[in-house]
């Protein structure tokens, strides 16, 4: 894990690369990799590279980038870890590749002399990373399937920038601040900004599994490489008739994928709550031979001694595996002092990650370089009450959606209802007008704000334009174009994956973990493991989200599976309305106060950010 960038002054009249602007940008990222720097520039100026190190693969100088090929034609600049490289190596070797080190850094600079760009299909891991071909003069830039490592890039018509953080780019100076309407409204409406957009207009997410070349007249259009919706088509395709006991299927597909998740040479250790996605983790790494495992439990003194409190039952679970727990206990003054620092690290705004920076702080303080989490669980399984809402809604409100203007003129009445104070969440005005089609009714599950709610916070300009080009519910639409029919489950589980997820929770557990050099491995985000899995309809008929627990050998205990729901269990609620400036008293629900929490951050200052 590390972060990259990279400068391709690609158009023959472009100045060359600015050595100082890469250094700025590779300072900007510090905190990603404290083991090492490295910096490179092609012969001729026009190309530069950049990393910052966190060494967990091969720990020696060998493993350094940018890394070279032996015949010097190929450079790669790369963040993430590629777990399946022992296996691609061998396979190289069988056709004559040779190796000067035992990095995984290299496996890809030989697999991309073989395959080419076609190479980013096979490999098992996370991955961001930039590759310049000398002898085509092309600049690959690749990111991995279901976007757990983030790449962003710039483009101003001469020259192409990327790095892992936006940040970095506007570190180097070099870039305008303009804001882009499309990104800001995503992130009222979703409380995250929509890849492929930034905040800033100039600024491009890489969507999650493409690649883009450079080449002498300039980026061509990504390419797409995976899909989360034809890959869950082509499952329960495979799957039709099948005979094997899916139960087992399940066992097995777990302990492939943290087998290969635990490929390190460094210690991995696991974030433990009392939830039954890390505690499997936990209990499947005891099962595969790991010793010494470190469990890392948040928390809350808020907490301690009553229901919420997640951390005897996490103890209970460590206890049962032999792992040594580790518990970090926060508090809201804790909060309040360290959330100037969460503000200045989070590369894009986000109404979560607090959860994660504070238990990578806690893992970081244990002297932690990489954790196993149970993030994915809930998409994989069905684990959130989408999975039951979503389609429900579609099948109780389409009927209703043939009626012209009944949607909209329910909105207005349900408005009018919410603000003389009924009671109703202020989404609900819209469940006519958006519940019977499923992007929708996603959209009504998962928004912080509705469109019609954003006139009182944007201005008229901005919200046009950006409703205009981010288009949300043709967005959320489109990832559910499998090229054959869904299931709901299956439905579900890719707008869950391809928005929530990506554009959410996987952004924040990088910035989050990575400001404390502490890289996350989710062993539930792997297409290899995606795919060995039973179809949605029968991970829903056993009910997955339990049957987990009964994979490792002995199984979780019953305390933890039959432990009742209690919501949200943290303070954060209503720690974030008494940072947003509203009252802490109002109760600790998460969804009325990221409401207020958006508003928060939007006003650190996105706009036009501090460079450094």
């Amino acid at each position: 894990m590390c972060g990259i960038a990279g400068i391709h002054a690609y158009l023959g009249p472009a100045s060359p690369v600015d050595r100082a602007e890469l250094v700025r940008m590779n300072d900007r990222m510090v905190a990603r990799g404290p083991d090492g720097s490295g910096l490179w520039l092609n012969d001729d100026g026009r190309t530069g590279f950049a990393h910052r190190r966190l060494a967990i693969i091969d720990l020696s100088d060998s493993g350094a980038q940018p890394m070279h090929s032996a015949c010097g034609r190929f450079t790669i600049t790369f963040n993430g870890e590629i777990y399946n490289y022992r296996e691609l190596r061998t396979e190289l070797q069988s056709k004559g590749y040779a190796f000067r080190s035992g990095s995984d850094t290299e496996v890809m600079l030989q697999l991309y002399a073989e395959h080419g760009a076609e190479m980013v299909g096979k490999l098992r891991g996370m991955f961001a990373f930039g590759l310049w071909d000398a002898e085509k003069r092309i600049l690959l830039l690749a990111r991995d399937p279901l976007g757990i490592k983030p790449l962003y890039w710039a483009d101003d018509g001469w020259t192409l920038r990327f790095a892992s953080q936006a940040k970095a780019l506007l570190a180097g100076g070099k870039l305008e601040c303009e804001p882009d309407p499309a990104g800001i409204v995503g992130f009222h409406l979703f409380g995250s900004v929509p890849e492929p957009f930034t905040v800033w207009r100039g600024i491009h997410a890489l969507p999650a599994g493409t690649t883009l070349a450079v080449d002498t007249s300039g980026p061509g259009a990504p390419r797409r490489y995976y899909d989360i919706a034809s890959a869950l088509a082509d499952r329960a395709a495979k799957g039709e008739g099948g005979t094997v006991d899916p139960r087992r299927q399940l066992a097995e597909a777990l302990h492939d994928s943290v087998r290969h998740h635990l490929v390190a040479d460094v210690p991995v250790a696991v974030f433990l709550s009392a939830g039954l996605d890390s505690g499997a983790l936990l209990g499947t790494m005891a099962e595969l031979g790991a010793h010494d495992v470190s469990a890392v439990t948040l928390g809350f003194s808020e907490f301690d001694g009553l229901p919420h409190d997640e951390v005897p039952l996490a103890a209970e679970v460590a206890k049962r595996y032999g792992a040594r727990h580790i518990v970090r206990t926060i508090d809201r003054a804790e909060f309040e002092h360290d959330l100037p620092a969460i503000l200045d690290a989070m590369d894009l705004p986000t109404i979560d990650g607090i959860n994660t920076w504070f238990v990578a702080k806690a893992a970081h303080e244990a002297g932690i370089k990489v954790a196993l989490s149970g993030l994915g669980a809930d998409e994989c399984f069905g684990g959130y009450p989408s999975f039951f809402d979503v389609p429900r809604s579609v099948h109780w409100v389409r009927p209703f959606s043939w009626l012209p203007g009944l949607g909209v003129l329910a909105r207005h009445g349900l408005t009018t209802a919410v603000a003389r104070g009924l009671g109703l969440h202020p989404k609900m005005a819209g469940i006519l007008e958006y519940g019977g089609s499923w992007a929708g009714a996603y959209m009504l599950r998962r928004s912080v704000y509705m469109p019609w709610e954003l006139e009182d916070l944007l201005e008229p300009t901005v919200l046009r334009e950006g409703l205009r080009r981010l288009a949300p519910l043709s967005r959320i639409a489109t990832q559910l174009q499998a090229g054959r029919p869904l299931g709901a489950f299956d439905k579900v589980a890719a707008l869950e994956t391809a928005l929530y997820m990506r554009n959410q929770l996987l952004r924040d557990a990088d910035w989050a973990g990575m400001a404390h050099g502490v890289e996350i491995r989710v062993p539930y985000v792997d297409p290899f493991f995606l795919a060995s899995l039973p179809p949605g309809d029968v991970l829903a008929r056993i009910d997955a989200k339990k049957a987990v627990a009964a994979v490792p050998v002995p199984p979780l205990p019953g305390t933890i599976l039959n432990r009742p729901k209690t919501g949200f269990a943290t303070p954060l609620g209503r720690w974030l309305r008494a940072a947003a400036g509203a009252s802490a008293d109002q109760g600790a629900d998460f969804s009325v106060a990221s409401r207020t929490w958006a508003v928060r951050v939007w006003q650190h200052g996105w706009a036009a950010p501090a460079p450094a």
